[in-house]
């Protein structure tokens, strides 16, 4: 690595570990004045307590990350330009793009974590985050779940389960499963004391299974030595332990990955919902490209708070600033209101403000 790249890196980095920090203390202190005494009152242990605020600031991260970078860019070229720095490395022969080249380096660095937050640790940590929150930081409350009703609209399945585990559902307790024909009328019902998903096949344990025609009329069963097993296999059931944990998980706190699986196994969606989920969708691939958008216009704008004011510079970045995320609001709500498809409403504002960033920065070089 040159010298200069090291010096460069170095004098952003310090100013936005500084924004960083100051961003994740000012959510912390508000979390913590409402949840402090019970947190203590609780004593869940220090990695767990860590563990529940990571888990909570994991989602604000998205807004947090761009908004660090835009002031540490701006802080760092100010400096550049206030000292003429900027001007001593133009004339040692230095092309512009090589002296901005770490700022950019770091703010793809950082949409590549922010993709990584929102699509691994928000679905697992930010979900337990909540429930432990909601069960009071204790866990005897947050383990377990029951009384969940699943409906497969595609298969014309309804489960009903008594008591599951909130962060896996392999293992059922006291489970009831309707299977109905194509125009409605039941078609059986299968009752088991326990299931357990065993390389993507349910076993049902004590099962007791009834049959029925299609006038509702309940007939003899088609297997009855399969009947008589304490242990039966049911591989026609193709519904997954996630399928039953995302019945139950905030739609904020799934992975893309998640959200289409959700999308799959529920057809009966009406336009409106789905409208608003696949828009959903759209935001959380695109969200980490907005790290590389802010950064692009923000170093424009540090130059002119070096070169020109202090004022016209923070004003100009921070206008850019809401005006973007102003403009994500609206293509959102045009989105789910039907009048702009998914696609092109989450992908319209970075793509806008991509190109006037690569404007602003070409000029200045």
């Amino acid at each position: 690595m040159k010298i200069l790249t090291r010096y460069v890196l170095l004098e952003f980095c310090i100013p936005l570990g500084y924004c960083l920090t100051g961003f994740l203390s000012i959510y912390l202190l508000f979390e913590l004045f409402g949840s402090f005494g019970r947190l203590a009152a609780a004593k869940p242990g220090l990695w767990n307590a860590l563990t529940y605020l990571a888990g909570y600031l994991a989602p604000y991260f998205m807004w947090m990350a761009p908004a660090c970078l835009m002031l540490a860019t701006l802080y760092t070229m100010w400096s550049f330009c206030r000292h003429s720095e900027l001007i001593a490395m133009r004339a040692s022969g230095i092309g512009f793009f090589t002296i901005v080249k770490p700022l950019l380096a770091v703010s793809v660095l950082m949409a590549c974590f922010v993709g990584w937050v929102n699509e691994y640790y928000v679905p697992r940590y930010g979900q337990w985050a909540k429930q432990f929150k909601a069960a009071r930081f204790t866990f005897e409350e947050m383990e377990k779940t029951d009384d969940v009703v699943y409906h497969n609209a595609t298969a014309n399945r309804t489960w009903r389960i008594g008591l599951m585990m909130k962060e896996d559902a392999s293992v059922l307790e006291d489970v009831s499963i309707s299977v109905n024909y194509p125009h409605g009328g039941r078609e059986r019902t299968i009752k088991a004391a326990r299931a357990e998903c065993l390389d993507g096949i349910w076993y049902l344990m004590n099962v007791d299974v009834a049959y029925f025609d299609e006038h509702g009329e309940e007939r003899a069963s088609p297997v009855p030595e399969l009947d008589k097993l304490t242990l039966r296999a049911f591989p026609e059931l193709d519904e997954r332990p996630a399928d039953f944990l995302l019945q139950n998980r905030d739609w904020a706190f799934c992975s893309v990955a998640d959200r289409l699986r959700f999308l799959a196994t529920h057809p009966q969606l009406d336009s409106e919902t789905r409208r608003g989920y696949v828009y959903d969708i759209w935001a959380q691939l695109v969200a980490p490209l907005a790290c590389i958008v802010i950064t692009l216009f923000a170093i424009p704008a540090g130059i002119a708070t070096g070169r020109q004011s202090v004022f016209k510079g923070i004003v100009g970045a921070l206008c850019m600033f809401f005006a973007f995320y102003g403009l994500t609001i609206l293509c959102m709500v045009c989105a789910k209101q039907g009048w702009i498809p998914a696609a092109p409403a989450a992908l319209a504002p970075d793509i806008l403000f991509f190109a006037i960033g690569c404007h602003l920065f070409r000029r200045q070089r």
